[in-house]
């Protein structure tokens, strides 16, 4: 029997996934944490929940010793179920603004000091297919700040000699310029390595076998290579693309920079963040950057 709920969250997926282009991953979550607090709730209608419910649920979750980030995550998707619902016509208060976003969103995330980045590239041994496919992967994805998923579908034709074409969250493109460290380290892989396996269409980053690279081998080999380092901090490959954005604004990038190179949108905020032109990108780049 379906859910009384059912058909207004998958309008809420709909409308997530045609008018906000939000990543099929992120739409996944959003439902996930959606449909819990349905089926927390006893009332079977919208118009009928009260802030009151929404506490309860959360104090649930503490109790239920969810982590807090989680708890965080979960609040934002009930937040932006309730805007839907509101612009839908379907309740007639947005219970969500009534809850503000605990501040752990507000905390520095985990980074690395040049050091460390230092010491985690130098890992890679350059001899095999492995270690000079890694050492590449490790360069780019601290050169450039994209997400490791986003590594996984570059293709060969993707890369020029001084940027790199990203497809991001929402299928958006975005223009990233690349250092000569993390270009060499590219080069160096696909001449040595790849041999004819280098069609322009075909995946940069590949196993052994020719298959493309995905996320779960990233995060292992970043760990790994962390552990090799001595480095005691718990990273992964996320703690790259915060190590990069950190270091160019300490050096003094202006932050509607480093927004554009990292592609992050807030749907609530887009219109203030400013256009760049890919040459004002790259020389932006080569001036802070720290391995240019």
């Amino acid at each position: 029997m379906q859910h009384p709920f059912s058909l207004s969250i998958l309008d809420f997926l709909d409308y997530l996934r045609s008018e906000r282009g939000l990543s099929r991953h992120t739409i996944e979550a959003y439902g996930r944490d959606v449909r819990s607090f349905a089926s927390f709730l006893e009332t079977k209608e919208w118009h009928l929940v009260t802030s009151e419910h929404v506490l309860q649920f959360l104090t649930r979750l503490r109790a239920g010793s969810y982590a807090t980030s989680s708890i965080c995550r979960i609040l934002v998707a009930v937040k932006v179920f309730f805007r839907f619902l509101k612009k839908e016509g379907l309740i007639h208060v947005d219970l969500g603004r009534y809850f503000e976003t605990p501040k752990i969103w507000q905390l520095i995330p985990q980074v690395l000091n040049i050091e460390e980045v230092d010491a985690l590239l130098a890992q890679p041994q350059l001899d095999d297919f492995i270690g000079s496919r890694d050492k590449a992967i490790l360069e780019l994805l601290y050169a450039t700040g994209m997400r490791a998923s986003e590594l996984c579908q570059l293709r060969i034709q993707d890369l020029s000699d001084t940027f790199v074409k990203v497809k991001g969250k929402g299928k958006k493109e975005r223009i990233i310029p690349v250092g000569k460290m993390a270009l060499q380290a590219v080069d160096h892989f696909l001449q040595r390595f790849r041999g004819e396996m280098r069609e322009e269409d075909a995946p940069l980053f590949v196993s052994r076998r020719g298959k493309r690279i995905d996320r779960v081998t990233i995060w292992n080999r970043v760990k790994a290579y962390a552990r090799s380092a001595g480095i005691t901090k718990s990273i992964s490959p996320h703690t790259l693309r915060h190590s990069f954005a950190t270091h160019l604004l300490e050096n003094g990038a202006d932050l509607r920079l480093i927004q554009d190179m990292l592609g992050h949108e807030d749907i609530g905020t887009t219109d203030r963040y400013t256009h760049v032109t890919g040459h004002r990108l790259k020389a932006a780049f080569q001036m802070f950057h720290p391995r240019p």
